[in-house]
């Protein structure tokens, strides 16, 4: 699968991802995985950033109001669409592009820092993905990104309950398989059942890899890892969304920090 067939999957989810995920529905992002993002995520006051996978925006309007000067891409037109009628009727300052995350349109050295909300686990190359997002980071510059957790969201996922209902164990299969070319559907988990008659379901493809090639991949783009995190809701807690209370047993997402490395100066060659 392509960059443009995938593209075509996210084109059909936009119009209903960004209403619903605006009324309040996405309430994992909302209530766990953006605020654990925004709590590792060093100061951007001023500095210039880049939004890999958009979405309707929301997350990249949260860095312009940290003070980023932002740019932000989705392949999906129609979210681009949404994010900037939501700029223009709130201007922070952020430019929406249509682009492929995998082929960046900017210049190498652009960007202070770049960002990705659960993007890149939704292209099919990550080693080009993340090497682009290097391309365009100043040296020094960091990349902070958030996938589903490879360990804990494999091919084979369910969650086994107490008679209480509550999470008490995962059940996990196939996490050495490949998923290219799969198609998952499903919905939002608050969206009631007889919602669900009203929605189409998402249909998303699939690009699952381990834990440690999703290491070789960042570390093989030239970036250091200096900050990894495990959103949880608590070991303690009662969540009433069953995704984010089943984060007491295992993360379901896993965000990443690294940093590109400067390039080496040249040591004198002594006589």
């Amino acid at each position: 699968m392509d960059s443009r067939e995938v593209a075509k999957f996210w084109e059909a989810n936009a119009d209903a991802w960004t209403r619903l995920a605006r009324l309040g529905i996405d309430v994992f992002r909302d209530a766990l995985n953006s605020p654990a993002f925004f709590s590792m995520l060093p100061p951007v006051h001023g500095l210039e950033g880049l939004d890999v996978g958009c979405g309707e925006g929301a997350n990249t309007r949260h860095l312009a109001r940290l003070g980023a000067k932002m740019m932000a891409v989705d392949i999906a037109p129609t979210f681009v669409r949404n994010a900037q009628a939501a700029e223009a009727a709130d201007p922070l300052g952020v430019d929406y592009r249509i682009a492929d995350g995998m082929a960046l349109p900017f210049a190498g050295g652009s960007f202070d820092f770049v960002t990705a909300f659960m993007s890149l686990m939704d292209m099919p190359d990550p080693v080009r993905a993340l090497h682009e997002a290097s391309r365009v980071l100043r040296p020094g510059g960091f990349l902070q990104f958030s996938i589903l957790h490879p360990c804990f969201t494999p091919p084979h996922r369910k969650v086994v309950r107490d008679a209480g209902g509550r999470a008490r164990a995962i059940e996990i299969g196939g996490y050495f398989e490949s998923t290219e070319g799969r198609v998952d559907t499903w919905w939002f988990s608050t969206l009631k059942p007889d919602e669900r008659k009203q929605v189409e379901p998402f249909r998303t493809p699939i690009f699952h890899r381990t834990l440690s090639e999703w290491f070789d991949i960042v570390i093989g783009a030239g970036l250091l890892i200096d900050k990894i995190g495990e959103p949880t809701a608590g070991v303690g807690s009662v969540h009433e969304d069953a995704v984010v209370d089943d984060t007491r047993v295992a993360p379901l997402s896993l965000h990443i920090r690294a940093t590109k490395r400067a390039p080496r100066a040249r040591g004198k060659v002594l006589a």
